[in-house]
């Protein structure tokens, strides 16, 4: 199991000009291995940026991300990339490849591993399947709503059996019948003992997290007691 940790986070874009933004602005907490932690905050306050540096996929501009103990700022390229590949995310553009159909941007991680074509379309079906999409295995990422491609997204966060979760608004363009689905599995990998961190507007997630962070204006404003 993963913790992670963010002490004195700070992340500003067009630094030094007229126009910069502090997307975080001394952000500290901490998540305990195994933890299921909700971010809230309204649109802006930093919750995508912060989501984006506990997962490696940016740098902050000062302060630390750690990743089971690890400054991922200070870790080499090399190091960076093992890290993501123990991390599943669901982001909220979605970032699938228009160019290849759905199974293969579901499974796309597994082609550095050496996972055959054959074995990669049995992965694929089996997590489409649960989130209700296995008819769409061929498709292409245009040819599907945004709230289907919300849901291969999520299949793609779950297909390196990752031990940590990060998911943007996971539920935001899914109807109520599809984000349960989604928040079972969500909960799912949370039994497992898998550290999952989310990002939501959505009351019923909300109420499953055991720790609840809340930004505003790119600072922490509150932090309730895991339960």
């Amino acid at each position: 199991m993963v913790p992670l940790e963010a002490r004195d986070l700070r992340k500003l874009f067009r630094a030094g000009t007229r126009a910069e933004v502090r997307a975080l602005d001394g952000v500290s907490l901490t998540i305990p291995a195994g933890c299921f932690a909700v971010l809230t905050g309204p649109s802006g306050s930093g919750k995508t940026t912060l989501l984006a540096l506990l997962g490696a996929l940016d740098r902050p501009t000062s302060g630390q991300a750690l990743f089971d103990g690890a400054d991922l700022a200070a870790l080499s390229d090399a190091a960076r990339a093992r890290a993501r590949r123990r991390v599943g995310l669901i982001l909220q553009s979605y970032a699938l490849l228009p160019g290849l159909p759905v199974w293969e941007n579901v499974t796309y991680a597994l082609v550095p591993r050496g996972a055959p074509p054959g074995r990669r379309r049995e992965v694929a079906r089996g997590l489409l399947a649960r989130l209700g999409l296995e008819g769409r295995l061929f498709d292409r990422p245009r040819d599907l709503s945004g709230g289907e491609q919300q849901r291969v997204a999520a299949a793609r966060a779950l297909v390196g059996e990752p031990e940590v979760l990060l998911a943007d608004e996971p539920t935001s363009n899914l109807d109520e019948s599809s984000a349960a689905v989604l928040r079972e599995l969500l909960c799912e990998q949370h039994r497992a003992g898998k550290t999952v961190v989310v990002s939501t507007h959505d009351p019923r997630l909300l109420a499953l997290g055991q720790r609840h962070f809340e930004l505003v204006g790119g600072r922490l404003k509150g932090d309730e007691a895991p339960r």
